[in-house]
């Protein structure tokens, strides 16, 4: 028998103890695109919450508020040729 995992509500999420935390390693995952750019983007944890609920193993669930932080690298010189001076 498949254990459920519970439905969590906004209410869930407001009683939620916060949980301080601190920063060990933050990574850049790096992408290369087909035009050539290569995007780096990296998730900033900007806090955390421990709910009043468990996973069906008894483990607790937590809930994270986060940033996506996106930088373009080596734009080939046509991209931004059309970024600077589009077609209309």
């Amino acid at each position: 028998m498949a254990m459920s995992i519970p439905t969590i509500t906004p209410e869930d999420i407001m009683e939620g103890e916060d949980v301080d935390f601190e920063e060990i390693e933050e990574h850049w995952n790096v992408y290369k695109l087909k035009d050539g750019t290569t995007l780096k983007v990296k998730l900033v944890l900007i806090g955390v919450k421990r709910l009043k609920k468990y996973n069906p193993d008894g483990t607790p669930i937590y809930t994270i508020n986060s940033q996506n932080i996106v930088r373009a690298v080596n734009i080939p010189k046509f991209c931004l040729f059309i970024l600077f001076f589009p077609v209309v």
